[in-house]
């Protein structure tokens, strides 16, 4: 994938050496802190007074967390890869592991295969051959996840439990990545299980079927309309422009300009959209909503896509690793070393 605009950081950091590479930006810095802060007073302080207030709080804490593993995987907020995934080593948010959502997330951002079945591991499209084997209770299933609320209540486990399957078939594969990436995983979740039961006092299970759960139903507000097909990648990508949660999602409402400037930092969105605000929304052929309000309105209780790919896979008798989300194999070339 080319950028719209040139990396400029890449040959500063070529010419000026060590002293470029170790930039720190200083606001991802802060909402860290400010993202384990919310965490730990809404956890330590208020659940004991305020169970429920509490758990929301932790939810909208986890899904700024998924924000900011998003920003850190794409090289932020500072030059060292170590030292960021350090930042977001606790998975407070309990069921990703850090290295393979980084995994196939960089593989997603191959634009000229975007909602492909099989190539695209964040597509929510099913072949049509995968499609027609699948029983009536799946369709069904698969069918009320395309609309938002659905997307929003059962979108969860859905994702979660495909996510998981195939994750734990490449381990019984023997994939020495996915292997390390789970142990990484296990190595951060059990002293966050320990501080959640035993130092905020929350049951695990109440955690993980509330704050949890809810931090994966908020992205998933963001990620609900994201990508649709189109014959062309740059058509395939939202702009959303503006919205209260802009800011828990880092501004990746404005998703096509992320997907053309990969590298740019959160906090740099807003001023790169609307430096260019008429030229943005041309390239992307006018797949802008004004917020996600307009989105509910839209598609709240109505698919806005079909399940079943219109236009890629018709013919392919490929069956999925998982049955309920699409698993891709690793394409090396968009796929960023760990």
């Amino acid at each position: 994938m080319t950028d719209i605009f040139p990396n400029p950081a890449a040959p500063a950091i070529r010419l000026r050496g060590a002293k470029k590479r170790y930039r720190i930006e200083w606001p991802t810095i802060a909402l860290l802190a400010a993202c384990y802060g919310l965490w730990i007073c809404a956890g330590y302080l208020l659940y004991p007074t305020l169970p429920f207030i509490s758990l929301m709080l932790m939810g909208i804490a986890v899904a700024l967390h998924s924000s900011l593993q998003h920003e850190v995987l794409h090289g932020h907020p500072t030059r060292n890869a170590r030292l960021n995934e350090a930042f977001v080593f606790l998975p407070i948010g309990i069921f990703y592991p850090y290295r393979s959502y980084k995994r196939t997330h960089l593989q997603h951002h191959a634009d000229e295969r975007l909602t492909d079945p099989f190539d695209d591991p964040e597509s929510y499209y099913r072949a049509m051959g995968d499609w027609k084997k699948m029983p009536s209770f799946l369709k069904i299933l698969l069918g009320w996840n395309n609309t938002f609320i659905g997307r929003l209540i059962i979108g969860p486990p859905l994702m979660v439990v495909g996510f998981t399957l195939a994750e734990w078939r490449k381990i019984t594969h023997g994939d020495r990545r996915v292997i390390h990436a789970w142990t990484l995983h296990l190595a951060g979740l059990i002293p966050t299980l320990l501080v959640i039961s035993f130092v905020f006092g929350i049951p695990i299970w109440l955690y993980v079927s509330v704050a949890a759960y809810l931090g994966v139903s908020i992205i998933a507000i963001r990620s609900y309309c994201e990508h649709q097909w189109s014959e062309q990648p740059d058509g395939r990508t939202i702009i959303v422009e503006n919205s209260i949660l802009a800011p828990l999602f880092l501004y990746n409402n404005l998703h096509f300009v992320h997907h053309k400037m990969p590298n740019a930092a959160w906090y740099k969105l807003p001023s790169l959209y609307s430096a260019r605000r008429a030229e943005w929304q041309k390239m992307n052929d006018g797949y802008v909503f004004h917020n996600y309000f307009e989105v509910f309105r839209a598609f709240a209780f109505n698919a806005k896509e079909p399940v079943a790919h219109p236009a890629l896979r018709l013919t392919d008798a490929v069956s999925r690793t998982s049955p309920i989300l699409p698993v891709a194999d690793d394409i090396p070339a968009y796929v960023a070393r760990e």
